[in-house]
């Protein structure tokens, strides 16, 4: 139980830093990203102005489109009709250009604007600015356009970089995590350690006493020198002394299950053998109950674990349902092999399990409501929570439900062998 509450911890927090690596990760590349889109359009409003002085004033600069297909632009009126481009394109391609939308947009605002578009090659950075002659009057607009293969590779390269940092970092959360956890839990596990040891050395000495008063009654009673009003408390005290007696027993039970020291076998036996004399073992206090108990094996059902474990298992499940079914009633055992599994299933038509206490049914202690409460039918109130302990112990597991029609169903799952 500590255990998994530690690893909980350590994934918790692990979770916890891997979203914050997460975030951060994505916050530099988008940062990143940002900033060289902002570069990109300092430097193709630059071009394009140069460009403009080429196109509008007869100069002779030079520009980076010359001769490179990473670069291309175009000149446009204002009617959106082509009235120049780049002289290499026609050899090293146009990226796309012209974008007639962007260069509406340039005219309507009166001023640069930039957009990321869909080339021919992939995507193009395309910055779209008006161009005006002296007098101020604007004449057209240039476009000049930039491949993002360049940045995309770039931004790829900065992604394989963050990435093991980042996975280093996780692994380093993870074994830090677990030795953090480990730390924080060790006063929690030196309690429960005291407790689980408080728990047994206490169920083991009250055996003793017990013992001897369980004696001492049993020979008051076999003498036979009682009025019938003592008699009756005798009778009383003799059936409480053996309460406590089971009380301690399943106590022992969960200590040594909690310490990891009970022995439970994992050998091969078969199922539908434990089935059947498990349910004729209780079959005739079901008889006296009118309660008909039936069970339904074809079959064997080979599995791997404990048979001594198996038969407590469905001895509890078995004890529930002869006490909380109602005279009249019925309990169906049945077995059958599921993929990898063997499920043996404890049916009854009781007054079953409400949906609010099934997540707690296999608590220890824990009481459900009134029809299903141990009361005077007898019960530690540990049997299930025993019983799913040990199935997990051999491997399988134990789940409750309520019955489609009413009642509960108890499924018992083992490895097959």
């Amino acid at each position: 139980m500590l255990k998994g509450m530690r690893w909980r911890l350590t994934v918790g927090y692990a979770g916890i830093f891997a979203f914050i690596l997460l975030f951060l990760g994505a916050a530099a590349v988008i940062g990143f990203s940002r900033e060289m889109t902002d570069q990109q359009d300092t430097l193709l409003a630059q071009e394009a102005k140069d460009v403009k002085r080429n196109l509008l004033h007869g100069e002779h600069r030079e520009v980076l489109a010359q001769g490179s297909a990473e670069y291309s632009w175009v000149a446009l009126d204002t009617e959106g009709h082509l009235t120049d481009r780049d002289p290499t394109a026609v050899t090293l391609g146009t990226l796309g250009l012209p974008s007639k939308k962007l260069a509406r947009e340039a005219l309507a605002e009166d001023e640069a604007v930039s957009a990321t578009i869909r080339g021919p090659q992939g995507r193009v950075r395309v910055i779209s600015m008006p161009m005006r002659e002296k007098s101020g009057k604007v004449v057209g607009v240039i476009q000049y356009a930039r491949s993002l293969r360049g940045v995309e590779h770039t931004i790829g390269r900065l992604v394989l970089v963050l990435l093991p940092l980042a996975l280093g970092g996780l692994g380093a959360a993870l074994f830090g995590g677990l030795f953090m956890a480990g730390r924080a839990m060790r006063p929690a596990r030196e309690s429960f350690e005291r407790q689980r040891a408080f728990i047994a050395d206490a169920s083991h000495e009250l055996k003793t006493p017990l013992t001897l008063i369980r004696a001492d009654t049993e020979m008051v009673l076999y003498r036979g020198a009682l009025n019938q009003e003592d008699r009756t408390l005798v009778d009383h005290a003799f059936a409480e002394t053996g309460r406590m007696s089971q009380i301690l027993s399943d106590l022992l039970l969960v200590a040594r299950l909690d310490a990891g020291k009970l022995e439970v076998a994992k050998k091969p036996f078969d199922l539908a053998s434990v089935l059947t004399e498990e349910a004729e073992r209780f079959g005739v206090r079901a008889a006296s109950k009118e309660i008909e108990l039936e069970v339904r094996v074809t079959g064997e059902l080979p599995v791997r674990g404990d048979p001594k474990r198996t038969e407590q298992i469905l001895a509890v499940l078995l004890d529930n349902a002869v006490r909380f079914v109602p005279p009249g009633g019925s309990i169906q055992v049945t077995g059958r092999l599921v993929d990898r599994w063997a499920e043996a299933t404890v049916r009854d038509t009781g007054p079953g399990i409400s949906t609010e206490h099934l997540p707690r049914i296999f608590d220890r202690f824990y009481r459900a409501e009134a029809s299903r409460a141990r009361g005077k039918s007898g019960g530690t109130g540990l049997g299930l929570a025993i019983a799913r302990d040990l199935a997990r112990a051999m491997g399988g597991d134990l789940v409750a439900e309520s019955a489609e029609d009413g009642g509960a169903k108890f499924r018992l799952r083992l490895p097959r062998k």
